[in-house]
């Protein structure tokens, strides 16, 4: 998976719209500087793994990282996963986003009229 998850279409679409905003003769310099910012955001998150590392000792490999991956924790997923913890029913087909089944009115019939909701 990559990074910034994003396809090639994308990625050309990005460039074009660099080349309008920026200009030709602005974008190379851009580009160095997006490219210094990379390398230097790299390096300081390959120094905190190492001073981590250090600190921790051989527990570090041991973690298990998965578990600390932010993209996991789906807010759908985790009251699904508390309301069913009793393990009272299971609520897999309950959806909120579906319309409810209404009755049909006749269009034939006047329109319900109430007096205290006006």
């Amino acid at each position: 998976m990559n990074i910034l998850d994003i396809n090639g279409w994308e990625f050309i679409l990005l460039i074009v719209i660099g080349v309008v905003v920026l200009g030709p003769e602005r974008l190379p310099e851009y580009a160095a500087k997006l490219r210094t910012l990379i390398k230097q955001a790299r390096v300081m998150a390959d120094n905190a793994r190492s001073q981590l590392r250090e600190q921790m000792g051989p527990e570090f490999d041991d973690i298990d990282w998965q578990a600390f991956d932010p993209r996991q924790y789906d807010p759908r997923r985790i009251v699904r996963e508390a309301l069913l913890e009793d393990g009272e029913e299971d609520f897999s087909a309950f959806n909120p986003f579906k319309e409810p089944s209404r009755p049909r009115r006749d269009p034939a019939l006047p329109t319900p009229w109430d007096v205290d909701a006006t």
